[in-house]
């Protein structure tokens, strides 16, 4: 009896080695086609900004739309705001997943990362920038990373400000709206 238990035993165990490490890659390595999974929203390009995030294309009715709108403060800041359609901001924390008009805008100056934003206003401090002219740039990102796009271009706006000798003198522009 003992002898037929131990058998069954050592087959089971078997088995269970044999099955368990069948979906187990060789190497370990992940296709990289297997980095961006995929969504029901949209379609993921090879496009990508200089950041090298993906573009995730959506039809250009009901797609995530920005305005910006930066002037100077009294204190020789800039306050930035930003205007929406068909977007809303995501929790920090939310699950790496593109979810129909969710993520966050994340705030260039001259095409230098400054700040991700959850909340559609943002203050860069007096003296961030130099005398001339910079290009202020927010960008539109679902949460899995991806840059939201219509007809190949990333959903986007600019503004272009002058920043001036520290007299607390400043000038704007503003692009047109969404």
């Amino acid at each position: 009896m003992s002898w037929s238990r131990g058998a069954v035993a050592a087959l089971a165990v078997s088995v269970l080695l044999l099955t368990g490490s069948a979906g187990c890659g060789s190497d370990g390595a992940q296709d990289p086609g297997d980095l961006l999974s995929p969504s029901p929203v949209g379609k993921v390009l090879a496009d990508t900004d200089l950041d090298g995030r993906h573009y995730r294309e959506v039809d250009a009715k009901g797609a995530p739309a920005v305005g910006l709108e930066v002037q100077p403060d009294a204190d020789g800041g800039w306050d930035v705001r930003l205007k929406l359609a068909n977007f809303r901001f995501s929790p920090d924390g939310v699950k790496a997943r593109a979810v129909t008009g969710r993520g966050l805008a994340r705030l260039y100056v001259d095409e230098r990362a400054v700040a991700d934003l959850r909340t559609p206003s943002y203050r860069i401090p007096a003296g961030y920038l130099p005398h001339g002219t910079h290009q202020v740039t927010v960008r539109l990102y679902a949460d899995d990373g991806t840059v939201w796009a219509v007809d190949g271009e990333a959903v986007e706006s600019t503004a272009d400000i002058t920043a001036s000798e520290p007299s607390g003198e400043a000038t704007w522009s503003s692009p047109s709206e969404p």
